[in-house]
This record gives structure tokens, sequence and C-alpha cells, in this order.
């Protein structure tokens, strides 16, 4: 192998090229010779870094949940990086030289569990489940003030959860509750039906009787309506009879029954039978 290479970084990626310990060449999307068996390359990502975490934490009731999520960092700062870790590669393969590219990604989830640790010891495993975005947020705005990010030349871009959730066992507890209340409100439902119907029935029974009172009372006002009219029709005909029978008072006896014979033989052709017993006949005579 040529002891003379040629080195070409992409438009993010950010090179220091060291020569004795000294840094020759700098900078974004640089490309260059360089003298193979003095200089050593360190390759720096100046693009967005996407970290994916799964955080096994305890809420402020004792309960275990696990928060999965993301964090995107960007590196703003490389010269600080490259004197804190060492993102030295292997020129020919572009593979790094130590594991402190990953350190890094490391520290930044630390960073985060320490905040959403911190913010789950003051919530409960059920706040903590029903109100993840309240915790989303809460971390979001410590993230955003952590000096130990700036510190190590790194700019927080983005955080979301994908899940906050508890151990299998109590989520089927809480499954359980939660069903349990469904059902609660369900026959507390069913007995408001039930109560409403019971409620409408006697109301129909109570119209029902009060109209039936109301019949029986109008009834009532009817027969002792119909008791007064027959009552004074029947004064009206007797004073009317006591009106027809007043000229007959003052005449003679013999004279009434003249009279009455005659209106016998005025109506005779309605008159099928007459009988005249001796006893009216004594009593004609005596007159």
């Amino acid at each position: 192998m040529l002891p003379i290479g040629y080195f070409k970084a992409e438009p993010t990626e950010y090179v220091l090229a060291y020569s004795g310990g000294t840094i020759v060449r700098h900078g974004p999307g640089k490309s260059f010779w360089y003298w193979r068996p003095s200089t050593s390359i360190v390759l720096i990502p100046m693009a967005t870094t996407d970290a994916l975490f799964a955080l096994n934490e305890t809420t402020g009731n004792f309960q275990a949940v696990t928060v999965q999520g993301q964090i995107t960092y960007r590196i703003v700062v490389p010269d600080t990086v490259a004197r804190l870790l060492n993102f030295t590669i292997d020129p020919h393969t572009r593979v790094y030289l130590s594991d402190d590219p990953d350190r890094l990604q490391q520290r930044i989830i630390n960073i985060v569990q320490a905040h959403v640790r911190s913010e789950l010891r003051r919530l409960t495993l059920e706040e903590a489940l029903r109100s993840s975005d309240v915790l989303l947020q809460r971390v979001q705005a410590r993230i955003q003030e952590e000096q130990a990010l700036a510190a190590m030349g790194v700019a927080y871009v983005s955080l979301f959860f994908t899940s906050v959730k508890t151990t299998p066992d109590m989520t089927r507890a809480l499954e359980a509750e939660y069903r349990e209340a469904l059902q609660q409100r369900a026959d507390q439902a069913i007995y408001a039906r039930r109560a409403e119907a019971v409620e409408q029935e006697r109301k129909i029974k109570q119209n029902e009787l009060a109209t039936s009172v109301d019949l029986e009372e109008r009834r009532r006002q009817l027969v002792d309506l119909q008791g007064e009219n027959a009552r004074k029709q029947a004064e009206l005909e007797a004073e009317a009879m006591r009106a027809q029978l007043a000229p007959f008072q003052d005449l003679d006896q013999r004279l009434v029954l003249a009279l009455a014979f005659r209106e016998f033989a005025g109506n005779a052709q309605k008159i099928g039978n007459l009988t005249i017993t001796s006893e009216i006949l004594e009593q004609l005579l005596r007159s």
C-alpha cells in the first residue's frame, strides 16, 4: 500500500487531520492527500442522529414502568467532541477505532433517563400511564435547559415517547379495574332505566286514577243533576195537576161524577171494557 492516501469527507462530516499531534486540516466535507504513517483522521458526523431507548423506572408509588422512545440530537461543536471522545477512524474502511461514538449516544440517553426518572417520581402509576404527554413535555423542558449537552458540543433536536407501560400483571389488574368500572356504569344505567320505567308507570297509574276519580265525580254530578231534574219535573207535574183539579174542588160530587162519565162516553171508542161496581152505584145513589 502506498504511504500516500486520499481522503474525501461528506458534507455532513467534520474532519480533523492530525500529524504529529497537530491539527493540519479541519472542517466539514474536506478532501485531501495525507501521509499514512503519521496522519490520524478524526471523523465526526454533523447530521442529526436518532438514539432509541427503553428505560425501566419506578413511579412515585413504587410501581415499575418502561418508557420507550427516541431522542434526536446533532453535534454542533465538533472540536469539543473531538477533545472529549475518540472519533478516530481507519481511513480505508471508515470504521471507528474505538467505542467512543457509541458512548456519546449512551451519555445522551443517560441524561434523558435522569430527567425521566426525576419526573416519574412525582407521578403515580395511573398518572404516568394516562398523562404520558405531560411527562414528555416536562422532560423536554428539562433537556432544553440541560447544560451537559452544550458542554459536550451537542444540540437537542427532538424527543418523543413511543410507549409508557407497566408490567403485564399490573396491566391486567388495571384493565380489570377499568372493566369493573365500566360494568358498574352499565349497571347504574340499567338501574336508572328501571327506576325511570317505574316512575313512568307510577305516573301512568296516577293519571289513570285521577281520570277515574274525575269520571266518578262527573257521574255523581250527573246523577245528582238527573235526580234534581226528576224531582223538579214531578213537582211541576203535581203543580199542573193541582191547577187542573182546582176548578172541580167547589163542584158538587155528583156533578163531578157526571163529568167523569161524560169523559168516559167521549172516549168510548178507546175503552174496551168498563165495569161499574155496586159500590160505585151505591155511592152515586147516596150522593
